[in-house]
């Protein structure tokens, strides 16, 4: 039983820290999300300290990977083995302005023991450029180094430059790096401005007066994809972006572009689709998806649309994996047309899952519904489906069932889930639901904690030999 017990702590954690931001979401205050998450940082890492430390190897949000790593950091005393690879492993696949931002929580924390001096030094010693660093993440570099006693002042090499650039700017009338150079002369050289980063850029761009369409075009060049689909989403590339971004692109558009770009749209979302299943494409059987578009869908101001986003995003990852017309998607709302779908009516989830259940084809292999697990018309009757159908009419288990959440509830401390007999597990990204199936097994008390071990096992022996490589 204690086992069991332990398997569920675990797994409520790993819900959470799919889906938790510490934002405000539809039913949940931004306070609320941060008091609820902390609770559960707490307990889980005093309780369960390796499986804590685990977690890292798994697909959570980098918020929360931060918050362990942080955490982690704190008590050193207390460290298993493995830990400081752990951390130096996620950090380093983790955007840089999240990492900056947990040095500067350490930093704020008074933590600075050897172990945090070794992580903040090798993980600077592998930045690509850190010239690049020095102008885009100043505050935060800075901070870093001088919290951790790193030299980088007046020494030679791109080292001793940076670290000019940082604490001695007036040291150096030119710098060799051309970043830190263009950096110097952007304040009273325009042409100087579409060298730098284009965050960096935009500051000296205003100051100087020029045209936004003029700066947009020429910086460009120098823009990330998610800064081109950020600044001109008009003008995206369709065709290399991830599946859940795609999707909130795609429903963030007036219904008429959705229309007049139908096929370039559905194209790619299929095709982002198809890169995400790869080798798994057609493999699933007959798959049925209930896929929640109700008013809640539409998410919070920080979080505008990711509930349908995601379900959206979902849908075509199915349809991918499933047999060849072996797929049958029911959203809540009744919507035919995927492409056209927006946050709207109430949540009938029992009546959806009844209409996926009895297919014209008859019960599916798999069925996987997408919702926040708000089932309010009526309300309850999902869980009464599915409870009756697994006890009565499927005690052997011939339809698999999964419930995937977009959405950690602050109250309950977990993604709220429709029956105790099915398996929940909480999705921050569309890309995750294959691995999330494989997860949420364990939620239906057949697996137990060794079970669950020897899988977090293997993760993080697998995520430790992809960051070797």
């Amino acid at each position: 039983m204690s086992d069991l017990v332990a398997a569920e702590d675990v797994l409520l954690f790993v819900n959470a820290a799919l889906t938790a931001t510490g934002q405000r979401e539809f039913r949940s205050t931004a306070e609320e999300q941060r008091l609820s998450l902390d609770f559960l940082h707490a307990y889980v890492c005093v309780n369960y300290r390796p499986l804590y430390a685990a977690a890292l190897a798994l697909d959570i949000n980098d918020h929360n990977a931060g918050l362990i790593a942080e955490r982690l950091l704190r008590t050193p005393r207390e460290a298993g083995p493995g830990e400081g690879r752990l951390i130096a492993a996620r950090l380093a696949v983790m955007p840089p302005q999240r990492v900056y931002r947990l040095f500067g929580a350490l930093r704020a924390a008074g933590v600075n023991n050897r172990r945090t001096r070794a992580i903040v030094r090798d993980w600077l010693a592998g930045r690509p450029d850190l010239a690049h660093d020095a102008v885009k993440y100043r505050p935060g570099l800075k901070a870093a180094v001088r919290h951790t006693h790193l030299a980088l002042s007046g020494g030679a090499g791109e080292a001793g430059e940076v670290g000019d650039f940082l604490f001695a700017p007036g040291r150096r009338n030119r710098y060799a790096d051309r970043t830190l150079e263009a950096f110097r002369r952007a304040p009273h050289e325009q042409g100087a401005l579409y060298e730098l980063p284009f965050t960096v850029a935009e500051g000296f761009a205003a100051r100087h007066g020029v045209a936004r369409e003029v700066f947009l075009e020429r910086i460009a060049p120098r823009m990330t994809r998610l800064e081109r689909l950020r600044t001109r989403p008009g003008r995206t590339e369709l065709g290399v972006m991830p599946l859940t971004r795609l999707a909130l692109y795609v429903v963030s558009l007036p219904f008429g572009e959705r229309v007049a770009r139908r096929a370039e749209l559905t194209g790619a979302l299929r095709a982002a689709a198809g890169r995400v299943a790869g080798p798994y494409a057609g493999s699933w059987g007959r798959v049925a998806a209930v896929l929640d578009d109700s008013f809640s869908s539409s998410g919070s101001a920080v979080k505008r649309r990711r509930p349908l986003a995601v379900a959206l995003g979902c849908h075509f990852l199915l349809e991918a994996l499933a047999a060849p017309g072996g797929y049958a998607a029911h959203w809540t709302s009744g919507a035919g047309d995927p492409l056209l779908v927006r946050p709207w009516g109430p949540t009938p989830l029992g009546t959806r899952i009844l209409d996926a259940l009895e297919g014209p084809q008859g019960a599916p292999e798999r069925l996987v519904i997408v919702s926040d697990g708000w089932d309010n018309a009526p309300p309850g009757l999902a869980g009464e489906v599915l409870r009756v159908w697994r006890e009565r009419l499927d005690p052997g288990h011939r339809t698999s069932v999964v419930h995937v959440n977009p959405v950690y509830d602050a109250e309950v401390f977990d993604v709220r889930r429709l029956a105790p007999g099915v398996p929940t597990a909480g999705i921050r990204d569309a890309e995750d639901l294959p691995a999330l199936v494989e997860i949420a097994r364990f939620a239906e008390g057949r697996e137990r904690l060794a079970e669950l071990r020897a899988y977090l096992d293997r993760r993080v022996e697998l995520f430790l030999g992809e960051g070797a490589r």
